[in-house]
């Protein structure tokens, strides 16, 4: 029946958002860690910043839509990243620029790494 099925279509968006989010904070505090702490990069780190990069350009594939979502959220979701970051790190979280270091642009290229 009607209702059900926009129900449905709606919790389906309301997960695609969820799971966009989680994998652009996950993204932006592997880039902090990388940039932060240059010492300890690792080809885990590496690996999480790729497959996390092919989880939103797969999200954003399927459902272009996300584009602008992703656009509106990236700021709160840096500021998520930041303090996981400073957990993870053991860095202060002032370490850490108030707003992204790293454009929309930066963080969904394929090939870009901070130095």
């Amino acid at each position: 029946d009607l209702p059900h099925l926009i129900e449905e279509i709606e919790d389906m968006g309301k997960r695609e958002k969820r799971s966009l989010y989680s994998n652009l904070k996950i993204l932006l505090m592997h880039l902090l860690k990388y940039r932060y702490q240059p010492e300890k990069r690792s080809n885990s780190w590496r690996y999480t910043i790729e497959e996390h990069r092919q989880r939103i350009a797969e999200a954003l594939s399927d459902s272009p839509s996300l584009k602008s979502y992703l656009l509106e959220a990236f700021d709160k979701c840096y500021q998520d990243a930041k303090k996981l970051a400073a957990k993870e790190t053991g860095l202060a979280l002032d370490a850490f620029p108030a707003e992204s270091p790293f454009t929309t642009d930066e963080t969904l290229d394929p090939d870009y790494l901070p130095s």
